[in-house]
C-alpha cells in the first residue's frame, strides 16, 4: 500500500431579552486612539479612526522603532524552549503598549520608544512545550473599572494569571488553585492528558467575566482527547462561574447528535480562536472548532453540535441564548478560525444588531446577534457522500445565499492552471491520481479506484484563518483577507500498534506542482470587500505579488499572482483606518511556492476602491495583525515579526513600529 505523502442546522432561537437603543461604544471601533483587545473592541472590528497617516503620506512611513521578544535570550539557554512564530498582536491603554512573548512572558513597553517599562515571566516553559503549536501566543486581554486596570493571560502551562498594568505584579489574592492563578486543566468534567491541552490565544473579558477557550492536539492517536468547554471566570476572584459544554452532556441540547455514547470520549470541540463580546446585550460569541479527529469521524456519527458552530452565550451565566451549526459532522478541518466581527447594519431599509462570521471554506455567515435568525437565507443543499467503511456524512450542508463567497470552493478541470500548456499538462497528469469534486467532498479511502485521496478548495487553512477580518463601524464594509490553497484529503488504514482509531487522518498536506507552482489558476491570494448592507462583494483584488517571478513564469507578462504564504496558515491580518486598509503578507520562496521566504510585506490599500497605494517590505517575516495606536500627538502601527521554523532559518522575534517622520 502506498502511504499518504508528506439536523441541527438552524439559528436555535431561545428568548431573549432584547436591549434597544444605540450601538455600544465597543462596537464603534477603538477609542481615544488607543487599542483594548486582540481586534481592536470586543467587536473584533479591528478599525481605528485615526487619520495622521493617510494616502497622502502613507508613503513616508517609516520605522520608528523595534523591540525584541526576550525569548531569544532564554532559547539561547535551553535549546527545548524554541520560541514559534511570533505572531501576537499588542494592546495599547494607559500610556503602555502591552505583549505577550511566544514562551508566555509578558511586557509593557514606552508606546515611543519600544522601551521595556515592566516585565513578567510566569515561567511557564519550564512545563515543557504546549499541544499541538508548541511556543507561540496571540495576545493579551486588558480590563478596567476605572480604578484597577488588568492585564490577562492564559498561559502556555495551562494558568489563568492577572498582572496588574500599571507594575507587572501578579494579584495575591487572585485565583483559587495557587496565588495569583488559576488552573485551567481542572474543572473540565473528565480528568484530561494535560500535554493535549493549552492555551495561545488571548481570553476575552466582557461585562467583568474572563471567557477562555483552549487548544487541543490536532493529531490524537485516539478518540478519546480532552473536551473543548468554555468557562467563564470573574476578573477579579478568577474564580469559575460557569461552563459551557461544546460538546453537549447527558439530557442538554445536542446531546443526541453524538450517537452511540461518542459525547463521552470524544474531544477537541475547542475555542482555540478569538472570541467577540457585546457588553450591551451582555452576550459573548465562540467561533468553534472541529471535533477529534479532523478528518475522520466513524467513531462519532451524528451532526456533532456544537462543534463547528457559533455559539451565543449570555456572558454573566453561560447561557445558550442561540447557535448555529456551518458543518455538519465535519471532515475537512473546516472549523471557525476567528472571532466574528460585530457591526450595526441596515438591510431593506430595517436597522439590525448583525454579526458577521467568516470561514476557511470561503463563505461569510451573516445574522442577527440578537436572535441568531440569518440575515439572508441559508439553504440545506445535498452534497456529495462517504465511501470509506464506518463512516457517516451528513446528507446535506449550509450554504449562505448572500454574500456570494469570498474564496473558490471545490475543484474541476477548469480550475487547474493553464499559464502554458506544459504546465497545464503536468497539472492534469498529477490531479489523476486524485478525486476532484464539489466543496464538502468527503475524504477518499487510500487506494480506492487507484486514487491516493480528495483533493478539496479551500484548505483546511482556509479561505480566511485565524487573522480573521476587518470591519468598517461606519459603512458596514467587511475586509476578508483570503488564500486559494488545494490539500490531500484522505483517510488510510490505521496501523493498529500505533493508533486506536479504525482509520486514521491523512488529510493535511497541501499539493504543488513538480516546479513548485500551484496546481491551480490564480489568484493565490486576495482581499474581497464586501456591503454588508447589500449582501454583495463591492471590490476583490490579488494580494502580494505571487509566483510570476518563478523561473518558469517569468517569460510571461502577468498582473500580480496574489501569494498564498502557506507557511503561515493565512494570507496577510487586516487593519483597517480612516482611509486605509492595512495588510500584511509573508511572502514565499520566488522559486519555491512550497517554502516561505525570509521577509514578507506591509501594504496599504485605498479601502474604497482596493487600489494598492503603498506597499514596503518586512524583515524578517511580519505573522501578527498589526495594530495602530495615538501617543503624545503622534500615530504608529506596530506589527510582530519572526521567530518560529516556517522559513528557511529561525529569524529574531520583534515588534516593528512605523510612524511619519
Amino acid at each position: 500500500m502506498r502511504s499518504i505523502a508528506t439536523r441541527h442546522y438552524l439559528a436555535s432561537v431561545l428568548i431573549v431579552g432584547l436591549v434597544a437603543g444605540g450601538v455600544a461604544a465597543e462596537s464603534e471601533g477603538t477609542a481615544n486612539g488607543e487599542w483594548h483587545h486582540y481586534g481592536g473592541d470586543l467587536a473584533s472590528s479591528r478599525y481605528s479612526a485615526l487619520d495622521q497617516i493617510n494616502k497622502a503620506n502613507v508613503a513616508t512611513l517609516q520605522v520608528a522603532w523595534r523591540w525584541e521578544s526576550p525569548d531569544s535570550a532564554l532559547q539561547s539557554q535551553n535549546s527545548r524552549w524554541r520560541q514559534g512564530v511570533f505572531k501576537p498582536t499588542p494592546l495599547m491603554a494607559e500610556g503602555l503598549l502591552f505583549v505577550p512573548t511566544s514562551l508566555s512572558q509578558v511586557l509593557a513597553l514606552d508606546p515611543a520608544s519600544g522601551e521595556v517599562v515592566w516585565h513578567y515571566d510566569p515561567k511557564s516553559y519550564e512545563a515543557g512545550r504546549p499541544a499541538n503549536a508548541g511556543f507561540q501566543h496571540r495576545g493579551v486581554e486588558y480590563w478596567t473599572d476605572g480604578e484597577d486596570s488588568r492585564i490577562l493571560i492564559a498561559t502556555g502551562d495551562r494558568r489563568l494569571i492577572a498582572l496588574n498594568a500599571k507594575t507587572g505584579k501578579t494579584y495575591p489574592d487572585f485565583g483559587v488553585d495557587g496565588e495569583g492563578y488559576t488552573d485551567t486543566s481542572l474543572r473540565l468534567g473528565r480528568e484530561i492528558n494535560i500535554r493535549s491541552y493549552t492555551h495561545n490565544s488571548p481570553v476575552t473579558v466582557c461585562n467583568d467575566t474572563i471567557v477562555v477557550g483552549s487548544i487541543i492536539s490536532d493529531g490524537p492517536s485516539g478518540p478519546e482527547m480532552p473536551p473543548g468547554h468554555v468557562r467563564g471566570y470573574d476578573v477579579r476572584s478568577g474564580a469559575m462561574k460557569w461552563i459551557f459544554h461544546t460538546i453537549p452532556q447527558a439530557g442538554e441540547l445536542g446531546n443526541e447528535t453524538w450517537e452511540n455514547g461518542s459525547w463521552e470520549y470524544t474531544g477537541n470541540t475547542n475555542v482555540w480562536t478569538t472570541m467577540s463580546c457585546d457588553p450591551e446585550l451582555g452576550m459573548i460569541y465562540l467561533p468553534i472548532s472541529t471535533p477529534t479527529n479532523d478528518w475522520y469521524g466513524g467513531h462519532r456519527h451524528g451532526d456533532n453540535l456544537f462543534a463547528e458552530s457559533i455559539v451565543a452565550l449570555d456572558v454573566d451565566t453561560g447561557e445558550r441564548k442561540w447557535h448555529f451549526q456551518a458543518v455538519h459532522h465535519g471532515l475537512w478541518d473546516y472549523d471557525f478560525p476567528c472571532a466574528p466581527n460585530l457591526v450595526d447594519i441596515t438591510v431593506d431599509g430595517k436597522p439590525i444588531k448583525a454579526l458577521a462570521q467568516v470561514s476557511k471554506q470561503g463563505f461569510t455567515y451573516v445574522f442577527n446577534r440578537e436572535t441568531g435568525e440569518p440575515i439572508w437565507p441559508i439553504e440545506e443543499r445535498p452534497v456529495p457522500q462517504t465511501r470509506v467503511p464506518g463512516e457517516k456524512t451528513a446528507a446535506t450542508q449550509p450554504f449562505p445565499t448572500k454574500p456570494p463567497a469570498f474564496e473558490r470552493q471545490g475543484v474541476s478541470i477548469d480550475d487547474l492552471i493553464d499559464f502554458t500548456p506544459e504546465l497545464r499538462a503536468e497539472a492534469l497528469q498529477i490531479l489523476e491520481d486524485y478525486e476532484m469534486g464539489p466543496i464538502f467532498t468527503p475524504p477518499l479511502l487510500l487506494e480506492e479506484g487507484g486514487k491516493l485521496g480528495t483533493v478539496m478548495l479551500p484548505s483546511a487553512a482556509g479561505g480566511a484563518n485565524w487573522r480573521g477580518a476587518a470591519l468598517d463601524p461606519e459603512t458596514g464594509y467587511l475586509y476578508v483577507p483570503s488564500m486559494t490553497l488545494m490539500m490531500l484529503n484522505a483517510v488510510q488504514e490505521a496501523d493498529p500498534d500505533r493508533t486506536r482509531f479504525s482509520h486514521i487522518r491523512g488529510g493535511g498536506f497541501l499539493l504543488f506542482g513538480k516546479e513548485g507552482l500551484p496546481l491551480i489558476k490564480p489568484p493565490y491570494g486576495r482581499i474581497t470587500a464586501i456591503d454588508l448592507n447589500a449582501g454583495e462583494i463591492a471590490w476583490q483584488v490579488a494580494h502580494g505579488e505571487g509566483p510570476r517571478r518563478h523561473p518558469a513564469l517569468e517569460h510571461l507578462d502577468l498582473p500580480r499572482l496574489g501569494a498564498a504564504a502557506n507557511g503561515v496558515l493565512s494570507n496577510g491580518g487586516p487593519l483597517l483606518t480612516k482611509e486605509l486598509l492595512f495588510v500584511i503578507q509573508a511572502e514565499e520562496d520566488s522559486n519555491d511556492m512550497m517554502r516561505m521566504g525570509e521577509r514578507g510585506d506591509l501594504s496599504a490599500f485605498d479601502k474604497t476602491t482596493g487600489e494598492l497605494v503603498w506597499q514596503t517590505e518586512i524583515v524578517p517575516t511580519p505573522h501578527g495583525n498589526p495594530m495602530t495606536y495615538s501617543y503624545q500627538g503622534k500615530q504608529y502601527i506596530v506589527l510582530a515579526a519572526g521567530g518560529g521554523s516556517f522559513s528557511a532559518r529561525s529569524q529574531p522575534a520583534e515588534l516593528i513600529a512605523f510612524a511619519l517622520p
